[in-house]
């Protein structure tokens, strides 16, 4: 469990004298001296949960909208973001509960431990958020090389290059980046990071108008498909996308780098990280729609290119696939923090210095190997996009939809005839079970796409 280390005494100041102030003694942590690094502001958290949250995924909105149609479609997209704030902000005054009796947080396997109990923390809910963050390193490395080869096969059309080789260049970019030593360091990063899926979602906007408004485009198609097994096992499908593009699974570990006092401060990150949220997620999903509606691809960005023919400016996909390249590889280093937070707590030495030769020769080669085996597996399996909705169905809709409502209940007691215990229960239990029909939904479409499958595939988008 991750009780109150030294560094944090200062938490307690200011947010309640009256409070209890028991006494806690523990092992020296590396994983939380070195990499959770408690020394952000509230503009910091903000710029790592819009980092974490509005990813280059998005642009994978307009396809999911295309299983749902209009109504469903936005409907769908407004009760992810009501939900996924309301459970992130929950999480927070949990956090924020313990920080205050002496027991930080600074893991979400932490939480879990106190509020559930140590199996919980051990076997469910730490294994769930580590496949969560490394499929997420997968998925972005994978999507990397993908935007990586689109702009080659835009300047030479018959280029020979494959799929693994821009996977591979990506994780020599990652293999860099990687060795940036704790969260907090990542803030700038983060902070350019913002700018980015700005910059990127603005473009896809703009195209996606400009192709909708003008002869090029395709003739707009917004009916679902007739077939009923294929309509409802794509809107679940369509359900676990919104979810994952969501999905976050690291908020303890975001509100750790938060320097003390951290009351108040997730919140004010909160409405930072949504008011982009807002900005994006709605303004791809609905022009991308409107523009090509069940012709919407898993990226729009593919959409752009017709049979080999840019139906946009070639020097505007060329930006727009440069600002996606940039962004995903800050995303996926700050999925990397838990696995470096493991990393360090397993090889590093807290009583020698952060950047001695003690620790810095175990660091740089652990988090190498990391990176090194993310980059292998999407190289390999460049249908990752498909295990990914398996993962995002077992590991996003618990961590982010169910565990947080639990979390509050638990640690706050609601009376259960309160209005709050049972939104909270509702929420439980309806994301629950479309995790699991999420799921289900998700191994079909991998069962559909077997016969495509194959090691070190060229796949094209």
């Amino acid at each position: 469990m991750g009780t109150l280390d030294p560094r944090y005494k200062a938490d307690q100041e200011g947010e309640d004298d009256r409070a209890p102030q028991p006494t806690y003694h523990r092992e020296p942590d590396a994983g939380a001296l070195f990499v959770l690094k408690s020394k952000g502001s509230w503009w910091h958290s903000g710029y790592h949960l819009t980092t974490s949250i509005v990813a280059p995924p998005l642009l994978s909105l307009p396809s999911a909208f295309a299983s749902l149609g209009w109504v469903a479609g936005v409907l769908f997209l407004v009760i992810g973001a009501l939900v996924t704030f309301y459970s992130y902000n929950l999480l927070s005054l949990v956090l924020e509960h313990h920080a205050k009796l002496g027991h930080r947080h600074l893991r979400f396997r932490d939480m879990a431990n106190d509020i559930l109990g140590p199996r919980w923390g051990r076997y469910c809910v730490g294994p769930i958020q580590f496949m969560v963050c490394y499929g997420a390193v997968v998925g972005c490395t994978l999507l990397g090389g993908q935007c990586m080869k689109a702009i080659y096969l835009l300047s030479n059309p018959d280029g020979n290059m494959k799929l693994y080789e821009f996977v591979i260049i990506f994780g020599g970019l990652m293999l860099v980046l990687a060795q940036i030593p704790s969260f907090h360091s990542l803030r700038h990063i983060n902070m350019v990071s913002l700018v980015l899926c700005l910059a990127y979602s603005a473009c896809a906007t703009a195209a996606s108008i400009y192709i909708g408004c003008s002869s090029k485009g395709p003739k707009r198609d917004y009916s679902l498909s007739s077939n009923s097994e294929t309509r409802v096992f794509g809107i679940f499908n369509a359900m676990a996308i919104i979810a994952t593009t969501f999905g976050n699974g690291i908020i303890p570990e975001i509100q750790a780098t938060l320097a003390p006092p951290v009351k108040g401060k997730m919140f004010k990150g909160l409405c930072v990280c949504y008011a982009v949220v807002t900005v994006t997620f709605f303004s791809v999903a609905i022009s991308g729609y409107w523009a090509f509606g069940n012709l919407a691809k898993g990226l729009i960005l593919s959409n752009f290119v017709d049979d080999g023919k840019p139906l946009v400016p070639k020097w505007f996909i060329l930006m727009t696939n440069t600002f996606t390249i940039l962004q995903l590889s800050a995303v996926a280093v700050v999925y990397l923090q838990p696995t470096n937070e493991v990393l360090e707590r397993t090889f590093a030495d807290p009583m020698s210095s952060e950047f001695s030769a003690r620790n810095v020769v175990p660091r740089a080669i652990s988090r190498s190997i990391s990176v090194i085996i993310a980059t292998s597996i999407a190289a390999m399996l460049p249908f990752f996009g498909d295990i990914n909705a398996v993962i995002g169905a077992f590991g996003f809709m618990p961590l982010d939809f169910v565990l947080p409502v639990i979390f509050f209940n638990l640690t706050f007691k609601p009376p259960m005839r309160s209005p709050i215990f049972w939104l909270n229960a509702t929420i439980a239990v309806v994301f629950s079970i479309l995790g699991v029909i999420a799921a289900v939904a998700a191994v079909r479409q991998i069962s559909l796409d077997a016969k495509t499958y194959q090691l070190f595939a060229n796949i094209q988008s």
